[in-house]
């Protein structure tokens, strides 16, 4: 039986293809993860509420203005363009401490306590305590405004909490990636091993560098696209099984920014497969015939 001829750029990719694989998906699922994370604090930002309380003497002709004025003001956030505040009368507030608390109070109360009140949402800049203390004293300063009101030093704490998170991502991903990249080092060196001779062989009948190199990196270029679409597709699925279960997430999706990671761990597979490619077919360009055995 005949032997199989070698073909240059011929060599075991399947090992190469899954390990690719599975480091472009580590990536792209700390992408994901990092870009979810970012949507979910921008989504507590914009819901984060500062409630002002009217005074008790004031009539719904009297509130107008105040709206008018508040809604004025930079720090109150607008969506699809109208401005986030909600009027919450003192009935309605009632209803809301006594649903909350299970207790009535209008069983030892004659009057309700409660005022008329606005809940305001704010846009994500302000969201420090130095600027919601700025903020607290602006509304306060408006006629008719008895008191502002807002969870003081939570906004602190969730903002501390987010930069260590975002920390320990970043340095995990630039680990991962540096793990990833020696790994495909050293896995595309081993299965270019068999092709060593061959490279020899082509070098001795005057082949040029350039020729022997480019159906290595066509190949490391092929399998780094091919990579990535596989991992990029195991994502999809596994963000459509998540949404699946778990149809609050639907909110944190956003779609242009997940194509956008998507599309940059396909190229990014397919650098490391070109990059990878050219180091290790490079280092047998480089070597002494004694050094090949």
């Amino acid at each position: 039986m005949a032997r199989r001829k070698k073909k240059v750029g011929r060599y075991p990719g399947g090992l190469i293809l899954f390990s690719m694989t599975v480091a472009l998906f580590l990536i792209g699922f700390c992408g994901l993860l990092a870009l979810q994370s970012k949507r979910l604090v921008t989504y507590i930002r914009e819901n984060y509420e500062v409630r002002v309380f009217l005074d008790r003497d004031i009539d719904s002709a009297k509130a107008e203005p105040v709206y008018k004025k508040i809604v004025a003001r930079p720090y109150v956030l607008t969506a699809n363009g109208q401005p986030q505040v909600n009027f919450v009368s003192r009935d309605a507030a009632a209803r809301e401490f006594i649903a909350e608390t299970k207790e009535d109070f209008k069983t030892f109360l004659d009057d309700n306590p409660l005022h008329d009140s606005y809940r305001i949402r704010l846009a994500e800049d302000y969201f420090e305590e130095a600027k919601l203390q700025a903020v607290k004293k602006d509304l306060e300063a408006i006629d008719g405004i008895s008191e502002a009101v807002y969870q003081e030093n939570l906004v602190d704490t969730i903002n501390r909490n987010i930069n260590k998170i975002y920390i320990v991502m970043t340095g995990f991903a630039v680990v991962l990636l540096l793990i990833i990249v020696l790994l495909m080092n050293n896995t595309i060196r081993l299965a270019l091993y068999s092709q060593r001779m061959l490279i020899r062989s082509m070098q001795l009948v005057g082949a040029t560098n350039g020729f022997i190199t480019r159906p290595f990196l066509l190949r490391g270029l092929w399998q780094g696209l091919l990579a990535g679409l596989i991992a990029s597709g195991l994502l999809v699925a596994l963000q459509q099984a998540a949404v699946y279960n778990l149809p609050e997430l639907a909110v944190l999706q956003e779609p242009v920014k997940i194509a956008m990671v998507l599309g940059a761990l396909v190229v990014l597979g397919m650098l490391i497969g070109f990059v990878s490619t050219y180091q290790a077919v490079h280092r047998y360009l480089g070597v002494s015939l004694d050094e090949l055995y």
